[in-house]
């Protein structure tokens, strides 16, 4: 277990990283007239560098969807490399989850309408744009680094649950719910009459605490409204 705990650790990181270097390779094309114009990286679009297209130099509007992804990619890929020195339980969870997200977040927009993401007006007249299939090994990349770090966090999780008698993740989600059924079973629903009364003396409450509400508004109402004909 200690191997593929170290492996799985390993791979992670270098997925991790592989998907952060994806954002400095082609990422979407951008064709004018039905021919190639430009092949621009995702960290331009993320930071609204600017290019050359069709002979001139324009500036790619930013894009805040491609710069929070690589934020987060960044993050978590470096959270991941500090793992491989620090042994926290705390860097784990994080770079499970955040890698998780980011992986599905990056896939919902590859998937998605890429103008929704990239906006290429700054740099018209363009035909169509497209993903290059730098874009869909970048998802693959971080699916893969999520999937290395959630095995990592399981393994590690195990491994320390053996050492010192615990239980693991698997073992605690379990035990949780059991105690949930046993919990719910202790409630005791109310009958349909008990059900009735409540409902009425809800209503009941509800319209006094208007009616209470509708007589101060009127009272301090007609009371600034006197104030203000006496001073005129």
């Amino acid at each position: 277990m200690k191997i593929l705990n170290k492996i799985s650790q390993i791979a992670a990181v270098v997925f991790g990283l592989g998907a952060f270097v994806m954002f400095f390779l082609p990422f979407v094309d951008v064709f004018s007239k039905g021919e190639l114009a430009g092949s621009y990286i995702a960290a331009q679009w993320a930071f609204g560098s600017k290019v050359e297209f069709l002979g001139e130099s324009v500036k790619l509007a930013m894009s805040a969807k491609i710069l929070f992804t690589f934020i987060l990619t960044a993050f978590a890929a470096v959270l991941n490399a500090v793992g491989l020195f620090v042994n926290k339980k705390e860097i784990r969870y994080t770079v499970s989850a955040v890698s998780l997200f980011t992986a599905i977040y990056t896939l919902v927009c590859v998937l998605g309408k890429i103008t929704k993401f990239v906006d290429v007006r700054p740099i018209a007249p363009v035909s169509s744009v497209h993903y290059t299939w730098f874009a869909i090994i970048m998802v693959v990349a971080m699916f893969a680094f999520a999937a290395f770090a959630i095995t990592n966090l399981f393994v590690d999780d195990y491994i320390e649950a053996k050492a010192n008698g615990g239980k693991t993740i698997a073992q605690r989600v379990v035990h949780f719910f059991r105690d949930y059924k046993s919990e719910v079973k202790k409630i005791v629903w109310p009958n349909y009459k008990e059900v009735l009364k409540n409902t009425g003396i809800v209503l009941v409450m509800c319209a006094v605490v208007g009616a209470l509400i509708w007589l101060v508004d009127w009272g301090l109402g007609s009371l600034i409204e006197l104030i203000l004909n006496s001073v005129k």
